[in-house]
């Protein structure tokens, strides 16, 4: 996989798709640090993108899934070598259609299946950030997408996103 130069701000985007029997679900990558570990589908956020086509592309891209983002459920964020600002923007998504076959992108995912949170805590080839959110019930900690805002002309957005918990 081409590196591309991300600059040393870095955004990228998670997804907790959840089916509906409360399984989430999971790809293996075939490089870097997750390399045959159980994570997210996730990438980084492409020009003229918002966090949340990038999130449903994303999944779409690496599963063959399509999905809906139905709201935030968290942010990670870190640093990188005392050089790289390194960001993730977590949503919490369902699936299109349930029973959707697997379409690998098959250069960057070794494997896909749907795992229940409560194994997904104890499988030892689990991400840390993975076992850490499988432990709580996400949809509770879940800020909604309100699409149907304006913040006013002025700005120039083409598409805009707010997710608040009220």
């Amino acid at each position: 996989m081409a590196k591309r130069d991300r600059g040393k701000v870095w955004l990228g985007v998670g997804s907790i798709v959840e089916n509906a029997k409360g399984e989430w679900l999971l790809v293996k990558k075939t490089y870097g640090g997750l390399k045959g570990i159980w994570s997210l589908p996730a990438g980084f956020v492409q020009e003229a993108e918002t966090v949340t086509t990038a999130a449903m592309r994303e999944v779409l891209e690496e599963t063959g899934i399509a999905c809906h983002v139905i709201g935030l459920v968290g942010f990670r964020s870190g640093v990188i070598a005392r050089e790289i600002s390194d960001n993730m923007a977590i949503f919490y998504c369902k699936p299109v259609e349930e029973d959707a076959p697997f379409v690998l992108q098959e250069r960057e995912i070794i494997e896909s299946c749907w795992m229940a949170p409560s194994d997904i805590a104890v499988n030892e080839l689990s991400s840390v950030m993975l076992k850490e959110m499988a432990q709580e019930h996400v949809a509770r900690h879940m800020h909604p997408i309100i699409e149907d805002i304006n913040p006013g002309d002025v700005f120039g957005y083409s598409e805009y996103h707010l997710y608040f918990k009220k």
